[in-house]
């Protein structure tokens, strides 16, 4: 998640540990634009930068050689591999009708915000002799493996035994599909259907034209979208579990860390914030790729993985910072740690089992975000509401006590309410997703930590309850939650709707990037800050003998 830095940022040079890698590192010299070599701890990684290509009949995109070199395209044919040059090449989207209509359908056991909430539920299907996989056509979902349940007679046997044992969240995914999106490109007069094609480039970068369309709504017509990046490495159109295309983007780690870093941090952040980040991106990057299994590519290029926006725009202080920390990771008992930062955490950072289910993580605790002593968890617990709502109205002292997001108080109707949930559930296709009106809403349950661990809407057809971070999915008000209710009444005393009070931005787990700021000002260095919200954890050079992911 991007930061916005600063506007008088308080440069300093990286403060070297008292450990002989962090004291060599000091002495390295900025790296090139055309990055590193490719080594055993310089993976290539594989990005998915256009995820959904052909979800539009308009989407277009433009590969281009920089000025002075060419494109290289491979692609396959009946006869072999076929290869063509040029220095450019348009792809588009055609409607390939079918002969005979195709029923696409998948049993979808679980709908989830977050790809850690999505693995936890595929672990515990596994554990019930239940083959899964796990993907993203626009939330994440668990899926019934397909090529296990392969057919539309295992599929419903599936679901109905699942409904007999009492299961209200799975449900089949069935469409007929008389036509599908087809990909092609016009070379030299002709033009070339192909659902696979390599292109990479002399001077290994490629200029990426995406041009889409943005959907009319009730108040804006529909606009035609563009964006132009520059990536490094290869690129690859190939088919995705979707129906439409991926454009991968094969790079290696450091060269991808460019175009990460200062995207997420900011690029003119204090320098010491930056190292904490470039280190932790690294780390999140090695841990993490498996998330896009089920579509043959790794990351992903937003929100939902890392922010990527390739070469288009690098900067010297996040590319010194990369130099200097070439091959570091954050580790815990030599497992790289599950690397998770957000923009705010509102004063107080979450435990990993605040926002998501599973195993917990150690180094995932939940501490005060200052560095002062100026709350004691151990004795003023935030699951007490009326110590969680003191806390709240205290604005001095944080890390984060200058950020518009630190503290922030937002007021919606029932009927917004009722409006924003109705759409959430509807998408995850819940049962009680028709109810008409909403009358309360309520917080449960808290975490020690303040986080909001449960809410219950009360609506026409019977409660709801809404667990950890599917609540911000599920409420358009808050952007963390780390909050409380505020009622809000009419003059005749009925309840209108609520305000969201509260703190923070994002999930809260792990390092709060405009906490960083602060600690780099008071002197901090990168290591200093990752110890700080990474208690227990380590800063060292990446090796064979770390393991990446444990299941």
């Amino acid at each position: 998640m991007f930061a916005q830095a600063p506007p008088t940022p308080n440069y300093k040079w990286f403060s070297c540990i008292s450990s002989t890698v962090f004291t060599a590192l000091c002495l390295l010299p900025i790296f090139s634009a055309a990055g590193y070599a490719q080594t055993p701890q310089n993976r290539p990684i594989k990005i998915g930068v256009v995820q959904r290509f052909g979800t539009k009949a308009t989407d277009k995109l433009t590969l281009k050689a920089l000025p002075g070199d060419s494109l290289t395209l491979r692609y396959k044919t009946p006869q072999g591999i076929e290869t063509k040059t040029a220095a450019s090449v348009k792809l588009e989207i055609a409607p390939k009708p079918l002969e005979t209509p195709l029923v696409e359908e998948r049993v979808v056991l679980s709908s989830h915000r977050s790809f850690e909430s999505a693995e936890d539920s595929a672990n515990q299907w596994r554990a019930q002799g239940i083959e899964v996989e796990i993907a993203q056509p626009l939330r994440w979902q668990v899926w019934a493996k397909r090529d296990v349940y392969n057919s539309p007679l295992v599929r419903r046997w599936l679901l109905q035994s699942l409904q007999d044992r009492g299961n209200k969240t799975a449900f089949l995914d069935s469409k007929v599909l008389k036509q599908i999106p087809q990909a092609f490109w016009v070379l030299n007069g002709f033009r070339f259907n192909r659902n696979e094609l390599d292109v990479t480039a002399g001077k290994n970068v490629i200029e990426v034209l995406e041009q889409t369309t943005q959907e009319a709504t009730a108040t804006e017509p529909e606009k035609a979208i563009q964006q132009t990046r520059r990536y490094g490495g290869n690129l690859r159109l190939q088919k995705n579990a979707y129906g439409t295309y991926t454009l991968v983007n094969e790079v290696l780690t450091e060269t991808y860390l460019r175009g990460v870093v200062p995207h997420e941090i900011g690029a003119f952040s204090p320098y010491a914030a930056i190292v904490a980040q470039t280190i932790l991106a690294r780390t999140y990057a090695l841990r993490n790729l498996r998330r896009f299994a089920v579509d043959n590519y790794e990351l992903c290029a937003d929100v939902n993985c890392q922010v990527y926006q390739g070469l288009t725009e690098v900067y010297p202080q996040s590319d010194k910072a990369i130099a200097q920390t070439s091959g570091l990771v954050l580790t815990y008992q030599n497992q790289l740690v599950d690397a998770l930062y957000s923009a705010s955490s509102g004063g107080v950072t979450a435990s990993f089992n605040d926002v998501w289910q599973g195993a917990e993580r150690p180094y995932l605790r939940s501490i005060v975000d200052s560095p002062n002593n100026i709350w004691d968890l151990s004795k003023q617990s935030l699951s007490d509401e009326n110590n969680f709502r003191r806390f709240i109205s205290l604005e001095k002292g944080f890390n984060e006590e200058k950020e518009d997001t630190f503290r922030w108080r937002e007021p919606a109707s029932l009927t917004a309410i009722g409006g924003f949930l109705k759409q959430y559930l509807q998408k995850k296709q819940h049962p009680l997703a028709n109810f008409k009106t909403v009358t309360q809403v309520e917080v449960v349950e808290r975490s020690p930590a303040g986080r909001v661990l449960k809410m219950k809407v009360q609506t026409d057809l019977g409660p709801i309850d809404i667990d950890k971070d599917e609540i911000r999915n599920a409420f358009y008000p808050p952007i963390s939650t780390l909050f409380y209710l505020e009622p809000i009444y009419n003059p005749d005393k009925t309840l209108n709707g609520y305000a969201f009070v509260g703190g923070g931005f994002g999930h809260g787990v792990g390092m709060s990037q405009t906490g960083s700021y602060n600690l780099a000002n008071l002197g901090w260095n990168g290591s200093q800050i990752l110890g700080f919200y990474f208690p227990g954890a380590q800063v060292v050079p990446l090796s064979d003998a770390i393991t990446f992911w444990r299941e």
